[in-house]
């Protein structure tokens, strides 16, 4: 049945385009942000305590309807709930789209829809040097793939081996995903780092951080085998991190450098910065599909021999 689910969601995640709209949920910010507030008044606990009380609060309800529901019906109201929960916790915004708007924007000169469209794929601010700016994309394609699509999946799976809980297990990583989010919103970075609010957004950013660590590292493997093997491993093993990274930061570093490397794009004669722009924008977005397709045959043959559900 997960299976199956994964499959549907990942379909309807490919075709349901003009409902990403669906996903920002502005009334759970606010349920987020009420959270994260009471979670700076318990200055007495440790500051990831609040936070796993909030991401339970919240994806209680999603492991009670998925418990409930079980395998009546032949699983298919299982399967229609977890295809729905998937929709919700992928994204919130569809890589390949966004990379196909940059894309266009490249392609039309438009230096104000490039930022855009680069900013929307970073996540954050984009350096003023065009081929620094192109190089950024290029690792955040291989870094938020991870974040939207695999270690969802991942954790759907994980889950999903203990019965119908792969719904939980989606959303419980998308939900430690938005109070990060929301928390590194809210408490400015240059704050005290021994304040109430630095301390809560530290702890949310180190769960987010621990829940995309093995995901994290299944998604360098897959762009090593999806890409250029040795160059990818050659990455993998440089020491290149700085040693007071945080975890997340780890992760993130370690993504890029796999990704970027796995790529092999080299040098081109007469290749304006554009199209470069392009054609590396393209070929990460075809190693995330690469990839995902290798996700899919490794978790159907779990499937087939019985490991997943």
């Amino acid at each position: 049945m997960n299976f199956i689910a994964l499959l549907l969601g990942l379909i309807v995640e490919r075709l349901a385009t003009k409902l990403f709209h669906l996903r920002r949920l502005p009334w759970l910010d606010g349920l987020i942000d009420a959270g994260f507030r009471q979670a700076q008044k318990l200055a007495t606990w440790p500051a990831i305590v609040p936070i796993i009380l909030l991401v339970l609060l919240l994806v209680l309800p999603v492991a009670a309807i998925s418990i409930a529901i079980g395998d009546r019906a032949l699983g298919l109201p299982y399967v229609a709930f977890a295809v729905f929960v998937l929709f919700f916790s992928f994204g919130p915004k569809d890589i390949g789209e966004d990379v196909d708007e940059y894309c266009t924007a490249l392609e039309d000169g438009d230096k104000e829809r490039i930022e855009e469209t680069a900013k929307a794929i970073v996540e954050g601010e984009v350096p003023d040097d065009e081929l620094q700016c192109i190089q950024k994309v290029e690792e955040a394609v291989c870094v938020h793939a991870n974040n939207r699509l695999f270690a969802v999946i991942f954790w759907f799976v994980i889950l999903g081996l203990f019965g119908p809980l792969g719904p939980l297990g989606a959303w419980a990583y998308r939900t430690t995903d938005l109070i990060r989010r929301r928390a590194v919103a809210m408490v400015p970075v240059d704050e005290n780092a021994d304040s109430a609010g630095a301390l809560a957004r530290d702890a949310a950013v180190r769960l987010h951080g621990w829940l995309a660590w093995v995901p994290a590292r299944l998604t360098a493997i897959g762009y090593a085998a999806a890409g250029h093997f040795a160059a990818a491993l050659g990455a993998w093993r440089a020491p290149s991190e700085q040693q007071d990274a945080s975890l997340a930061e780890h992760n993130d570093n370690l993504l890029a450098r796999v990704g970027v490397a796995a790529l092999a794009l080299g040098e081109r004669d007469e290749e304006d910065l554009i199209d470069r722009g392009v054609r590396g924008a393209t070929a990460a977005n075809r190693l995330v599909f690469r990839s995902l397709l290798i996700w899919a045959v490794i978790i159907s043959a779990m499937t087939l021999y019985g490991f997943t559900q």
